[in-house]
């Protein structure tokens, strides 16, 4: 009789709690602690309604927003910074439409759980040494995203750079590749500053999408007509 007192007692507790506890949040998100408290820290859950020193009650919207959150860090690899933009904005979801375009545009299509390599697989796929490996990488021409994990973007340039290694080019000699692309990127990243600074979340997302298609295709136009202007120069046929 006793123990039937307690559990309803028990019950009617539950059903006055505000919120969730950390360790609902920690079951339902499957984040650690520290992860969750951090999110806190950094204004990306909404704070919890404290009922004495050592206990927290949190929103249970806070269980949507933490699966969110990991959502656009594994499918769309953004920032905490970008993600309490779209979470803060007053039309959070015309504003992830927005940054997902963008992010779908800059990284490409991003790969499922199991589709990335380890070191040892992409060599196995590309046919490169892990010596090799480590100087294409130190030559700034092989720049996977993550350390230790490739995507089929550095399978398909490992292959490329195999069989470029094979004809005799040595890593060192493609180093300038790197160099010039982060002073083109800097100088990219500066007028886009200048741009869209201003803006509210949504149009910078879109204006940035337009920017980022327009100097990808200025950067391959520029390049290739530089080369094929030298190489008709060398023929004797160019208009320079």
């Amino acid at each position: 009789m006793v123990i039937g007192k307690s559990a309803g007692k028990a019950a009617k507790d539950k059903e006055k709690a505000p919120g969730l506890k950390m360790k609902d949040l920690v079951a339902a998100s499957g984040l650690p602690k520290s992860t969750i408290l951090h999110y806190l820290n950094e204004g990306l859950l909404p704070p919890p309604v404290k009922t004495s020193r050592n206990m927290a009650y949190y929103d249970p919207v806070c269980v949507e927003r933490l699966n969110f959150i990991k959502f656009l860090q594994k499918r769309h690899r953004l920032p905490l910074e970008e993600i309490k933009t779209i979470l803060q904005g007053p039309q959070p979801g015309r504003e992830f439409l927005a940054f997902q375009e963008l992010n779908a545009a800059v990284f490409g299509r991003q790969p499922e759980e199991g589709e990335l390599l380890n070191p040892k697989a992409f060599c196995l796929a590309t046919g490169l040494s892990l010596r090799e490996v480590k100087e294409l990488k130190a030559a700034g021409v092989l720049l996977p995203l993550k350390a230790g994990e490739y995507d089929a973007e550095d399978v398909a340039m490992g292959r490329l750079l195999q069989r470029a290694l094979a004809l005799g080019v040595a890593p060192e000699e493609c180093g300038y590749y790197q160099r010039y692309a982060e002073e083109i990127v800097d100088r990219e990243m500066a007028v886009r500053e200048r741009l869209t600074s201003h803006l509210p979340p949504e149009q910078n997302a879109r204006l940035t999408l337009e920017l980022t298609r327009a100097a990808r295709a200025l950067r391959a136009y520029v390049i290739d007509r530089v080369f094929q202007h030298r190489v008709m120069a060398l023929r004797g046929d160019g208009t320079k």
